[in-house]
């Protein structure tokens, strides 16, 4: 048992049958020292796979082979960051990739894809441009593979200029490269860019797979762009693609964004298999349509069937709420969530979402009182929401305090100031008329015509919590 040939298929064997603990491991961790196993390309992904399923990456695998000592196999160093990049310290991969650099370790076209993944979620820019560097150098942007994954380090980090600008160098593009370019750009809120990126993959005769869709949907979602998202909901007609839980919700997410929660509703009983984020995009299409009554509904179906409602289905419901001026069961649905009822306290977004329906419905002390006594300070939100129904209802005294208090929390935002300036001016206070316009001066501000719009700002805001 002593000569390496003869071990190696022996321990082979007791690390994909018998390793079951750290104890197993650590036993065969002095085996493959002592004789000498640890250059065994045979064992080592053997080896490295057992400590990754035992949470031992970093404690046995690591220091085995990447030590002052040991220059281990290409091979090796791959299976290593493949390892590392899928785990729950993706740190060590760039320092895999520098051990192989420093010792002359050669690599190759698989060596990359892993240290980009692992440097992409770490957002270690300046790190993945360096590799960028030795990928270019070494020619192996040829490599859609590379080519991917260098898109994906930079998307994740936001920079979608650099992502661009590899996507344009590429010379071989395939669907996860015209993926990753719209999700990068989905993500960075660039809507537009997402949707022009998806028609361009068509005029170029890629067509999208399911994760493409899903991105795309979200962009429609947020651009409004519902010919596209109607283009997209045939096409997985056509593609025969089953409405899995992430398709059908996106589905229903983009038709509730662009006005036509009908159609998502459609989509809701065609799915087999639904969940809570379902549910939600339900909801939340019927907040934004204004049909309160009927998103409350479902809110309550939702629970008679099973589903746990989150932080988001109680925003949404309450947000319905708000745009159908259902104020006594607003009301009672967040007395219920301050109860307990649903596993976890309210946040500052349902206190801002309560505390908007109560000042749209006249309820303006209990509204001040409910800010007042909340566990959070309160946000520009709250109080904006507050002074927009104090200014519909003319109540000059509360305005002032409300406007004051926006003022402390955006001292360089024009139309607080300009909505103070004119409280006092309806009041023939023009000496705090003065008091206000010096304020303005002594900070740099000028009037902005159309500044004044908080009311509008406000009910802008109100809808971002569902969108």
């Amino acid at each position: 048992m002593s000569n390496p040939r003869n071990l190696a298929p022996r321990i082979i064997h007791l690390l994909n049958t018998r390793c079951k603990t750290r104890s197993h491991l650590r036993q065969i961790l002095a085996h493959i020292i002592l004789h000498n196993l640890r250059p065994d390309t045979t064992v080592a992904p053997c080896f490295i796979a057992a400590c990754h399923s035992l949470n031992l990456l970093s404690s046995a695998a690591f220091p085995l082979y990447i030590n002052n000592l040991t220059t281990p196999h290409t091979f090796v160093c791959n299976t290593l960051l493949k390892a590392f990049s899928h785990s729950g310290t993706p740190q060590k991969s760039p320092v895999i990739y520098s051990h192989m650099n420093k010792n002359a370790i050669p690599v190759n076209h698989y060596s990359f894809p892993f240290v980009l993944k692992a440097l992409a979620d770490l957002k270690l820019v300046e790190e993945g441009m360096s590799v960028h560097a030795q990928i270019t150098k070494l020619g192996f942007l040829t490599d859609v593979y590379v080519g991917n994954s260098l898109l994906n380090l930079y998307a994740a980090a936001g920079n979608m200029s650099l992502c661009g600008k590899v996507f344009d160098e590429m010379l071989m593009r395939d669907v996860v490269s015209w993926t990753v370019v719209i999700s990068g750009f989905k993500d960075a809120g660039r809507f537009d860019d997402a949707l022009i990126a998806f028609e361009r993959m068509k005029s170029e005769g890629v067509m999208p797979n399911q994760v493409t869709v899903v991105n795309t949907l979200a962009a429609c979602a947020g651009f409004g762009a519902l010919d596209i998202g109607v283009w997209i909901h045939e096409h997985v007609k056509m593609r025969g693609w089953d409405l899995d839980v992430i398709l059908g919700t996106s589905l229903i997410d983009m038709y509730g964004k662009c006005g036509r929660i009908e159609e998502g509703l459609r989509v809701f009983e065609a799915m087999k298999e639904k969940n809570a984020f379902t549910w939600n995009a339900v909801i939340k299409g019927l907040a934004l349509s204004k049909s309160g009554k009927e998103a409350i509904t479902w809110f309550y179906r939702m629970e008679d069937e099973g589903f746990q409602p989150d932080d988001v289905t109680l925003i949404a419901v309450l947000c319905a709420c708000v745009h159908s001026g259902l104020v006594h069961m607003g009301r009672r649905i967040f007395a219920s969530l301050v109860d307990g009822k649903y596993g976890f306290s309210p946040s500052v977004k349902h206190y801002g979402c309560m505390i908007d329906l109560l000042a749209r419905s006249k309820c303006l002390e209990e509204a001040l009182r409910m800010i007042e006594k909340m566990p959070f300070e309160p946000t520009v939100s709250i109080w904006g929401a507050l002074l927009a129904g104090c200014r519909a209802q003319g109540n000059s005294e509360l305005s002032e305090t409300a406007a004051w208090k926006l003022v402390e929390l955006e001292p360089h935002n024009c139309a607080y100031y300009i909505i103070l300036s004119n409280l006092y001016a309806e009041k023939g206070k023009w000496s705090d008329v003065e008091k206000v316009r010096k304020l303005m001066k002594d900070r740099g501000l000028k009037k902005d015509v159309g500044s004044s719009t908080v009311e509008l700002e406000n009910r802008e805001r109100s809808l971002e919590l569902v969108a």
